[in-house]
């Protein structure tokens, strides 16, 4: 498809001018309007779509910078070159002042065409680009409204409720919780939410960098700071001036750095590695892990201070299986996401949606969409039956089993059935959990240091669930 031509509106009062304008521009490919003062100008940027003003300083009635003021009322965005036969410093100013993206000297010589003609394309160009910035920003923050985040379980709403009760603050926020929970969406919803929402979000995965480049990537470096230093390099949290920066998977980050983001926390500066001079920033700071944050400071792997200063808001996602009313939603909205990438329209049927209900989804959200964009690319349209589903969801989900037990004639030891059950419990939380003993405390709805008295007293270790799994499955050890 052909690129539509750019219109450019040229204003003078002379009429030999604006036709030498008119040539010149005509011959780059460019559509060409002419205007004799002020007044015929603005009618006519009311009524084309412009790409580019080009007018005069010194006019009849109202100045070219006076018209430049007044079409950036009406369009911010367009662009406007004004043109003097008297420029001077100050007029060069007062010119930019007035909101032009460049001016040009009169008499323009045929040997300052080419420069008109690169500046004119300089300014069209610059302009595009700020209009699909602002498309991007627009669709950016309509996809991160809290509105349009899936889910109506209370998990997610409680969550939802304390995300846009912060978002507009620059208050600290800690996303936890397993992977594939939505972390970042998060992240995302209270940058897009916020006052900072039209500067930069900033991502650093700090379990994916090695450790001997994450203080370069964070903070940037100078030239010869180290080896193949060969130029200067602004780090993430000077993009981020301004804006939001995501540190996800901060429980991987050294003891090292974790002093210098202690010391970016608290008074916003830092030092460039290889470099003596400060910097300043402006910057939101929103970190997540899927560690156990609290083991981690007990084991001296994460500073107690850090962590303070990063869980000034906690948020803790729920997984999935804790979202079971979600699924449905979240499955029917990941094939509609399908179905307009043009992958593929299907359907799920009834059965289908009662087997993604009953799985355990231990990689949640992220696990649930992956399996989703599989099932489309193989059905193609029509509806996902259970045929085809991967066998671990073809097979129906095993009955309860949290019967008492039934008493005989002789009658049972109360204290040893409770204890036996308590102890159940206790070992498919932590199985469940992969030994998070937070987790696993939210999940039986007891605080961590009862759970941990409990685990002490019953003896239990994961050697032992994963013996309990193979009794109960004649099986081989299944390791997680």
């Amino acid at each position: 498809m052909s690129q539509r031509k750019s219109h450019v509106l040229v204003v003078d009062d002379q009429e030999l001018y604006r036709r030498a304008l008119r040539r010149v521009l005509a011959r780059s490919g460019h559509e060409v309007l002419e205007a004799r003062d002020a007044a015929e100008a603005m009618t006519l940027v009311t009524q084309h779509a412009l790409d580019l003003v080009l007018c005069d300083v010194k006019m009849p009635g109202i100045s070219g910078l006076e018209l430049v003021r007044q079409i950036h009322d009406v369009h911010p965005d367009l662009p406007c070159i004004v043109i003097t036969g008297y420029a001077s410093a100050e007029s060069s100013v007062e010119a930019l002042r007035a909101g032009a993206f460049w001016y040009l000297e009169k008499p323009l010589e045929a040997a300052q065409h080419d420069v008109l003609r690169r500046l004119v394309d300089q300014a069209i160009e610059h302009s595009r680009l700020k209009a699909e910035n602002r498309l991007l920003q627009d669709q950016l923050h309509t996809r991160y409204r809290f509105e349009n985040i899936v889910g109506a379980s209370q998990g997610l709403q409680r969550v939802l409720g304390v995300v846009e009760k912060v978002a507009d603050t620059d208050s600290t926020v800690l996303v936890t919780g397993e992977s594939g929970t939505g972390k970042e969406l998060v992240a995302r919803a209270l940058h897009y939410n916020s006052r900072r929402a039209d500067r930069m979000f900033v991502t650093v995965n700090c379990g994916a960098i090695p450790e001997e480049l994450l203080e370069s990537e964070l903070f940037g470096h100078v030239r010869g700071a180290f080896t193949n230093a060969v130029s200067h390099r602004e780090g993430r949290f000077s993009l981020a001036d301004g804006g939001t920066i995501f540190l996800d998977e901060i429980g991987d980050m050294s003891p090292s750095l974790q002093v210098k983001l202690l010391r970016v926390l608290q008074d916003r500066t830092f030092e460039p590695v290889g470099s003596s001079k400060t910097q300043r920033v402006d910057v939101r700071v929103i970190a997540a892990t899927n560690q156990d944050l609290e083991q981690a400071m007990v084991e001296r792997r994460f500073r107690e201070d850090l962590f303070y200063r990063l869980n000034v808001i906690p948020v803790e996602m729920p997984p999935l299986r804790e979202r079971s009313d979600d699924i449905p939603l979240l499955a029917r909205h990941f094939l509609e996401e399908r179905r307009k990438e043009g992958t593929g329209a299907c359907t799920l049927s009834d059965e289908a949606v009662s087997r993604l209900v009953s799985h355990r989804w231990p990689g949640n959200v992220r696990e649930l969409e992956n399996l989703i964009e599989r099932l489309v690319v193989m059905r193609r349209e029509g509806e996902i039956g259970i045929d085809d589903l991967p066998p671990t969801l073809r097979r129906a989900p095993e009955p309860a089993t949290g019967q008492a037990p039934r008493i005989s004639s002789e009658g049972v030891s109360f204290n040893d059935v409770v204890d036996q059950f308590e102890r159940d419990l206790i070992l498919q939380a932590l199985e469940l959990t992969q030994w998070n003993k937070n987790q696993a405390a939210r999940m039986l709805g007891i605080h961590r240091t009862t759970l941990i008295d409990k685990i002490k007293k019953k003896g239990l270790s994961p050697e032992e669930a994963s013996t309990d799994d193979d009794a109960a499955t004649g099986g081989d050890p299944v390791r997680h």
